[in-house]
């Protein structure tokens, strides 16, 4: 039986793209046989979910502030809101022939490997019961009844799973990396959402992988026909009330008996990676006994300073927080001739530094992830690199700037920035180029103001929790991305996650020269182009669609 912590390793070495190779891919795409974006669950009764007649009023600084959003009573309606603004759709696009959804959580190559599932209880409207969330059609398909309905107390829960085949099929070896970039995503697309709503999400810790999946039914014999498996990853529990206790989630022994079929999502694949199911396999959390969560933590950072307010609403002509929410996009291109104000610099710095306000009350597990900030056209700055050690509080800060200045080139300036949380590493007047070229020769990259490196401490993670921890790693750089979509549009910008950048090279860039520190994730931000040539039409018209889905 291989190592787990060789494995992941291995996997992620073996997963880096290089300047002279590229990790192991298909060789060859064909886009009308790309996996079905959708997946569900034949045979299982639906429950539609109203989209609601108009969107919640909360503005966007009120979601920062505690008490600055009501809680809304939860019931049918305000679960469907929580859902289309967390998962939803946003939009569908079209140039030509070919038509696309653009959702609320975004997805690497807008593939969408993650699966949403409810687990409710005492909810007005919902029979007490697992359900899997249809985000076309807006829909719950119920999976499995709770036995002894009505009993124990009323209760909220959210898991969250990956598909991994939705991105090998294009993205090869590299996938389990952006699937679990993609769950960070979802996981703060959530926490937005719920805020919206006057709620607050936990996230779970200490929930033994093969209990959720029996707990979600996705343990091994619920597929059928050749579906793809799920790979269970993350239970989250809704807060409706601040001061109220919060129950444990059911296991899988109080649910009833199964309805629904998954369907094959590929016919025909072409390519078998199996790699990924060897680092999922390794990466999986394990828990003693029967793999019940530790409830006793309060969620959160205990003592962390609260989070830097944003600047408000005045850089967006969107008045909602659920407007900004459901307009947000990655941008295809950025214009170059647009500077980037230092102030926007500066409050894109902030938003990452962690703090008692959302999202990062719904993390759970340490600081691991520090950006380094490529400045390319920032009003006032020089072009170059800037650190930002992230930390609860003061003390740790010093001590993160303390461990990043260690395994980076001796060379370094670090130079703290005053008014600001970053620390000047190197000037780098060419800098286009050399962003260009290390995220894979992408324009994206060198038009933007800002590229976002983000560095994690990988070895301190593996030898504290675990192969496990690579899982956390990643889902906390995407959890980073998500803060940086929605403050980058606040303020009248956009950003664009890359996965497709050299490890390596950039490592080489920052005198990287060991695995203490390893880049996880690159995030260009800058002043967006519209291409005129992509249609856009509503996300949902379920007058058409529902009448079908329900029958399905």
């Amino acid at each position: 039986m291989p190592d787990p912590q060789a494995v992941v390793r291995a996997y992620h070495q073996r997963s880096k793209h290089q300047l002279q190779r590229y990790a192991a891919g298909p060789e060859t795409l064909d886009w009308d046989a790309q996996p079905d974006p959708w997946r569900r669950y034949a045979g299982a009764p639906v429950v539609l979910l109203p989209l609601g007649d108009a969107l919640p009023a909360s503005a966007w600084p009120d979601l920062f502030h505690p008490g600055g959003v009501p809680p809304q009573r939860p019931d049918l309606a305000s679960l469907g809101m929580l859902l289309r603004l967390g998962l939803g759709l946003s939009a569908w696009k079209q140039q030509g022939p070919d038509r696309w959804a653009v959702r609320c959580n975004p997805s690497s190559g807008n593939l969408h490997p993650t699966e949403a599932h409810v687990l409710a209880r005492g909810l007005p409207g919902l029979a007490d019961g697992l359900y899997h969330y249809a985000p076309r059609a807006h829909l719950l398909e119920r999976r499995a009844l709770l036995a002894g309905a009505g009993a124990g107390p009323p209760g909220l829960w959210l898991g969250l799973s990956s598909i991994h085949w939705r991105e090998a099929w294009k993205y090869g070896e590299r996938a389990f990396r952006y699937c679990q970039l993609d769950v960070g995503h979802a996981l703060g697309a959530l926490r937005y959402a719920a805020a919206v709503l006057g709620w607050r999400l936990r996230l779970l810790p200490g929930l033994d992988a093969d209990h959720l999946a029996h707990t979600l039914g996705l343990a091994p014999g619920r597929a059928a026909g050749g579906a793809e498996p799920e790979d269970p990853e993350a239970l989250l529990q809704v807060l409706v009330d601040a001061d109220a206790t919060a129950p444990p989630p059911p296991g899988p022994a109080a649910l009833g008996t199964w309805a629904g079929t998954p369907n094959r999502l590929d016919a025909h694949p072409m390519y078998r990676w199996p790699v990924i199911d060897e680092v999922a396999q390794a990466t999986r959390p394990r828990a003693a006994g029967a793999g019940a969560p530790d409830l006793s933590a309060a969620p959160g950072l205990a003592g962390a300073p609260a989070a830097v307010a944003p600047t408000g609403g005045g850089a967006s002509p969107v008045a909602t927080a659920a407007g900004l929410i459901l307009q947000r996009r990655s941008a295809q291109r950025f214009d170059r001739r647009a500077p980037m104000a230092a102030a926007v610099l500066q409050r894109l710095a902030a938003a990452l530094q962690p703090g008692a306000s959302l999202p990062w009350d719904l993390w759970p597990h340490p600081v691991r992830l520090h950006p380094v900030y490529f400045v390319n056209r920032v009003q006032g700055w020089a072009p170059g690199a800037y650190a930002l050690p992230r930390a609860a509080d003061a003390a740790g800060v010093g001590r993160a700037q303390a461990r990043l200045a260690a395994a980076m080139a001796p060379g370094l300036h670090w130079r703290p920035v005053a008014g600001s949380p970053l620390w000047h590493l190197a000037d780098n007047p060419a800098l286009a180029g050399t962003l260009r070229t290390l995220c894979c020769h992408q324009a994206l990259a060198s038009d933007a103001n800002l590229v976002v490196v983000m560095l994690a401490e990988f070895d301190a993670a593996l030898a504290a929790d675990g192969p496990a921890a690579y899982r956390q790693l990643l889902q906390e750089a995407g959890l980073l991305g998500q803060v940086l979509y929605l403050e980058a549009e606040a303020l009248g910008h956009r950003g664009t996650g890359i996965g497709c950048f050299f490890d390596d090279g950039l490592h080489d860039l920052l005198g990287i020269t060991d695995s203490r520190l390893q880049a996880l994730y690159h995030f260009t931000l800058g002043t967006a182009l519209d291409d005129d040539r992509i249609a856009s039409s509503p996300p949902y018209d379920l007058a058409a669609l529902r009448p079908q889905e329900a029958s399905a």
